[in-house]
């Protein structure tokens, strides 16, 4: 555990003036970031599973706004992560992977920095400055130790390990072979705890501690990442409603490009498992909050950092979930690996049950959040985001007309580097290898099935045009061609 105190902004006043009956929250809003790892925009059941038991996730849904266009930045973990952090884009930040990830084909996959830069003011700085207690708590993969939560302003971080998985889901959470993916700060565990539920627990154990305070923190659940491990009891659960439930007819999996497999079925029992822990976490910090009386004034914010996993490279077949109607999966530039839940609720101030379907991005929370949160906002920094509160509050418009995508790098989902771009219905995606094309109409074609480049050259050339733009506004690192690439 790292705890490390800040400076913080000095008391001018305190009013003893009591009114009866005023319901006046005692401080700033409270904000709760819970980031599910690999959850995709249908593994829940307020967004279509109904293989997957969500109950307590699909009430937060119910009890706030549910967004059905929300997007990662980044198509996996770390660029996304870093675009929470800053409000800017990964290609901008040069984090368009995941960090650590070094595959090779056909091109030389772009340069891509190892850490949060630390010139970039944060999501933990920004709070920590405003007089906000600042926690960070489980998957970080934003850079080594010296680029841990506390460096970039959180002045409580627990549980951060140096990768992107855990060493076990079950403790002690550690891994002999790979001693970097142990997860430190949890040695007084016992044999058979879980890990997400003990992340519940501390997140839990932060909330009483500051409950007199602001707060801000962050909680990142290593599920639903591999390895695929959950608790034994869950996967009978999930085994015997699997022999029992009604399984789509066809194929099981269908050949995605370059020949990899993409799932089309969700029928993984420890995959479901492992969902369900998450469900039952959430439960209990939403619980939490409530019996501290903390609900009216927290903040509560809900989403995943990319799409599921549907793909896998070389032919296997482990891949634990379908993405359907969406294509393909994580680290793909296509729906599957970009589209994800997002869900804010803030009791009083975000109408119950209701439902956003405007195009946004992971680089919208942060601008979002200051201005809930009654902070300045810092447009020269957050230019890849846009302020999203009023579209939440009174359904405006907003400004903004095109989103963009910058993956420059190979995958072990399979997925290829691509470049994409989204503009009102229609998206095109660039494919680096080939510099092949393909656009549709999203309305239309959800699934991302008929490319329209030869019917619709026009729109093609000018969604082109923009991408190029934007890849040139942000210097974005790009691939190049791999001189010892003697393959297919």
């Amino acid at each position: 555990m790292t705890f490390h105190r800040f400076p913080y902004y000095c008391l001018i006043g305190i009013c003893f003036i009591f009114f009866s009956g005023c319901g006046a929250p005692r401080h700033k809003p409270n904000v709760v970031i819970i980031l599910v790892d690999d959850l995709g925009w249908t593994d829940l059941g307020s967004y279509g599973s109904t293989f997957y038991e969500t109950p307590n996730i699909d009430q937060l849904a119910g009890e706030g706004m549910k967004f059905t266009q929300f997007y990662t930045a980044g198509t996996n973990c770390s660029p996304t992560r870093a675009s929470i952090m800053t409000g800017v884009s990964p290609a901008r930040l040069k984090i368009t992977n995941w960090i650590g990830g070094t595959q090779v084909g056909k091109l030389l996959p772009a340069d891509n920095f190892e850490h949060l830069p630390f010139d970039e003011y944060s999501l933990g700085e920004i709070f920590s400055d405003a007089g906000y207690m600042t926690g960070y708590i489980g998957k970080w993969h934003l850079g080594d130790t010296l680029s841990f939560p506390e460096h970039h302003g959180f002045q409580f971080n627990l549980a951060t390990n140096r990768g992107g998985t855990p060493g076990a889901y079950f403790f002690p959470y550690k891994n002999a072979k790979r001693p970097r993916l142990n997860i430190p700060d949890l040695e007084d565990g016992y044999e058979g705890e879980h890990l997400t539920d003990r992340l519940t627990s501390e997140a839990i154990n932060f909330l009483e501690r500051y409950q007199d305070k602001p707060f801000m923190l962050m909680l990142g659940y290593y599920t639903v990442h591999s390895p695929i491990v959950a608790k034994e009891e869950k996967i009978e659960k999930y085994r015997e409603k699997a022999s029992r439930y009604f399984v789509p007819e066809g194929p099981d999996f269908h050949e995605e490009k370059n020949g990899t497999l993409n799932k089309l079925k969700q029928d993984n029992p420890v995959y479901a498992g492992m969902i369900e822990s998450t469900d039952e976490g959430v439960g209990e910090i939403v619980k939490a909050l409530d019996k501290l009386g903390l609900a009216e004034n927290t903040i509560l914010v809900f989403l995943s950092d990319n799409g599921g996993l549907s793909t896998l490279s070389g032919g296997k077949t482990w891949m634990p979930t379908s993405n359907l109607p969406l294509r393909a999966g994580k680290a793909w530039v296509y729906e599957g690996g970009i589209r994800i839940p997002f869900i804010i609720r803030w009791p009083g101030k975000i109408e119950a049950g209701t439902v956003n379907h405007l195009p946004s991005v992971s680089t919208d929370l942060l601008p979002t959040l200051l201005d809930m949160t009654g902070l300045d906002l810092i447009p020269e920094q957050h230019v890849g985001g846009e302020n999203l509160w009023p579209s939440i509050k009174d359904n405006a418009p907003l400004d903004r007309e095109t989103l963009f995508w910058h993956f420059p790098h190979y995958s072990g989902s399979g997925a290829p580097p691509a470049a994409a771009v989204r503009k009102g219905d229609y998206k095109l995606i660039l494919w680096f290898e080939d510099d092949s094309v393909e656009l549709y109409n999203l309305k239309k074609d959800l699934g991302e099935q008929n490319n329209l480049v030869k019917t619709h050259p026009e729109i093609a050339s000018e969604l082109m045009a923009e991408l190029k733009a934007w890849l040139e506004d942000v210097d974005a690192n790009m691939p190049r061609p791999n001189p010892d690439w003697h393959g297919s």
